[in-house]
């Protein structure tokens, strides 16, 4: 088959500068183009070529100013070529368009959202693209969920396929660098990685560690992320992380990393003791629970949206269920660093987890089985 996959317009494929959908589609074309012709279409990016071509494995990169031009380009990209199945990322509204220039394409859209939501797409807009797909792909059981709950008539169509990890390049590492780089000799490390946005929940964490560094006075919090991905970049949010760990915690407790590329961002897990993900918001399902698993680092979650569905207490890290209060995370963080053979027991069921349910070639598996049905 000769298979397109239109990549969303925020960030470029390779995930140079992050992004978790722009993560998947790196780690699964590759791998899909070992039996089909694949196409990557994607924003354009200074440090890419726009069009890149080993026979197999195609990546055509747009260059547009907004959303819309992009996807009129990627309509017009559509036009050119004869697709046997396009897969279109988590834009919804945008299928249609697309499925116009490629009538006689099958389509698969993938949801890594809730972008089904009213605010993000009108009924008549859903109702159009639930009838222009084969199958709808959902990141987890509670997106798909989501999804049939306000437009029954999808059920039939959804499929939940768990993301991936690169199982080996997260493999826990003795000497990992960022332990040398951020002068944390042997303290215990509790690490967050993710967006510093209200909604991710750092905040949350900051105010837990008093009451952890009352516990266990020489841990360390190491916080990976900005604002954006790609880029560092403050914001008063961000300002007000910085403050409250000036003002309120002891000076050396605190490490803010800032961005990390994704290429190097697994030696972070290996310096981690504890990962913590204490998302406020109704998370979809953090690729990041999936990294600190496969580097065999017990997880502290919220019990917010899909997380749940990969994280269960007592085997490979705590779900928080009072997601808003600081002393329960505090407490789960605290329980596990005082109690390093359970934290290392969890860490090295999570890492099982990560090899035999998560790995990439699952992930390709499940797709393959996926377009062979919706071609049929």
């Amino acid at each position: 088959m000769d298979i397109a996959y239109v990549c969303t317009e925020k960030l470029p494929v390779p995930a140079a500068r992050g992004g978790a959908i722009q993560t998947y589609i790196e780690a699964v074309a590759p791998r899909i183009a070992r039996e089909h012709r694949v196409t990557v279409f994607g924003i354009a990016d200074p440090d890419l070529p726009s069009l890149e071509d080993d026979g197999r494995l195609r990546y055509v990169r747009l260059l547009a100013s907004d959303r819309k031009t992009y996807y009129k380009g990627v309509r017009q990209e559509l036009s050119r070529g004869r697709f046997d199945l396009v897969q279109v990322f988590n834009r919804p509204k945008y299928v249609p368009m697309l499925r116009q220039a490629a009538m006689t394409s099958r389509f698969v859209l993938s949801v890594h959202n809730d972008m089904f939501a009213p605010e993000k797409l009108s009924p008549a807009e859903a109702l159009e693209c639930i009838d222009a797909v084969e199958a709808i792909v959902a990141i987890s059981r509670f997106i798909a969920g989501k999804i049939a709950s306000l437009y029954p008539s999808a059920a039939p169509k959804l499929r939940t396929i768990y993301s991936g990890v690169d199982w080996d390049r997260f493999a826990p590492n003795e000497a990992p660098a960022p332990r040398d780089q951020l002068g944390l000799g042997d303290r215990p490390v509790v690490l967050y990685v993710g967006r510093l946005v209200d909604k991710k929940g750092a905040h949350i964490l900051l105010q837990a560690m008093p009451a952890i560094l009352a516990r266990r006075p020489d841990a360390v919090l190491v916080v990976v992320g900005s604002k954006r991905y790609g880029r560092n970049e403050t914001d008063k949010y961000v300002r007000s992380l910085l403050a409250y760990a000036w003002e309120h915690l002891p000076p050396g407790s605190v490490r803010f990393a800032g961005f990390v590329p994704p290429q190097r961002v697994h030696a972070y897990f290996q310096t981690a003791d504890v990962f913590v993900c204490p998302s406020q918001w109704e998370e979809p399902l953090s690729r990041t629970v999936y990294e600190a698993m496969a580097a065999g680092v017990p997880i502290v979650t919220s019990s917010r949206g899909g997380l749940p569905e990969v994280v269960r207490t007592g085997e490979n890290g705590i779900v928080v269920d009072d997601f808003a209060d600081p002393a329960a995370y505090a407490a789960a963080v605290a329980d596990l660093l005082t109690d390093p053979h359970r934290a290392r027991r969890m860490g090295q069921r999570g890492r099982e987890l990560a090899r035999q349910l998560f790995a990439w070639d699952r992930v390709a598996r499940d797709l393959l089985a996926l377009y062979a049905a919706a071609a049929s």
